[in-house]
C-alpha cells in the first residue's frame, strides 16, 4: 500500500522563478492494481510518479510505502528501495546505443551484487517472453519502436518490483503497439504487480485492465464530482 500525505514539490524554491508543480497531494493506492494519472502537460503527472518512485524528494509531505515513510530517508536507503521496489518505463526509453538489447535489460541488476552469469541468465527469460529472444545481440538503436519499448519493460522487471511506474508509455506507439503494451501490463496485474500510468492517451485510461483513472491539474488532484 502506498499513501501521500500532503505532498508539495517546489522547483526553484526561494527564487524569483519559483514554480509549484504539486500542490498537497493527498492519495491512497492499494497494491495489485492500474491506476492511471490523467491531465494535460503541465498538471503534474510526471513530478508526482517521480516523487512516488523515489527520484524526487518532495519539498514537504511525506510518502509512506508498505508501513515505511521514504521520504526523509538518506539518499543510499531511498536508492535501494528505488532499485528493489520500483520499475520504470520511460517515454523516451532512455536506451543506451551501442549496447545490445540484453546489455540494456541487464543494467538494473548489477548494483544487487548478483553473478553476471545469474543476471543475464534472468534478462534472457525476460526477453524471450517478450517475443525478444531473437533480439538479445542486436543494438538497441536498431531496434523498432515496439521492440525497444518492451526492452524497456524487460529491463524494468529486471529487479522483480512490486510497482512499475511508466510515464506516457504509449506517446511514440502506433494503436496496435499500444494494446500489445496494455496486455503486458494486464499480464503484470496477474502476478500481482501495481502499475502507475501517466497518460493522456484515451487508448489507456479507458482501457478495461484500467482500476483506477486520477485526473489532474495544476499540480492538483481533481475531485471526482468535477
Amino acid at each position: 500500500m502506498l499513501e501521500l500525505l500532503n505532498i508539495t514539490k517546489t522547483f526553484n524554491a526561494g527564487k524569483s522563478s519559483a514554480f509549484t508543480a504539486l500542490k498537497g497531494i493527498d492519495l491512497r493506492i492499494d497494491g495489485n492494481g492500474v491506476t492511471v494519472f490523467r491531465g494535460p502537460s503541465g498538471s503534474g503527472k510526471t513530478t508526482l510518479l517521480s516523487v512516488i518512485g523515489c527520484m524526487l524528494r518532495p519539498t514537504s509531505g511525506r510518502m509512506i510505502l508498505n508501513g515505511r515513510e521514504t521520504t526523509s530517508l538518506p539518499e543510499r536507503f531511498a536508492a535501494e528501495i528505488r532499485r528493489k521496489t520500483f520499475g520504470f518505463v520511460s517515454q523516451n526509453f532512455n536506451l543506451i546505443r551501442g549496447l545490445s538489447t540484453i546489455e540494456n535489460a541487464m543494467i538494473p541488476a548489477y548494483p544487487t551484487g548478483q553473478r553476471h552469469s545469474v543476471i543475464k541468465e534472468k534478462a534472457k527469460g525476460l526477453l524471450e517472453r517478450l517475443g525478444l529472444a531473437s533480439k538479445a545481440g542486436q543494438k538497441v538503436e536498431d531496434l523498432s519502436g515496439g521492440e525497444q519499448q518492451r526492452t524497456v519493460i524487460a529491463r524494468a522487471l529486471m529487479n522483480d518490483p512490486s510497482y512499475i511506474i511508466a510515464d506516457e508509455p504509449t506517446a511514440h506507439l502506433d494503436t496496435d503497439l499500444a494494446g500489445a503494451f496494455i496486455e503486458i501490463v494486464s499480464e503484470l496485474i496477474g502476478e500481482g504487480k501495481t502499475v502507475l500510468i501517466a497518460s493522456h492517451d484515451p487508448l489507456i485510461y479507458n482501457s478495461p485492465v484500467v482500476h483506477r483513472v486520477i485526473s489532474m491539474r495544476d499540480g492538483a488532484i481533481v475531485p471526482e464530482a468535477e
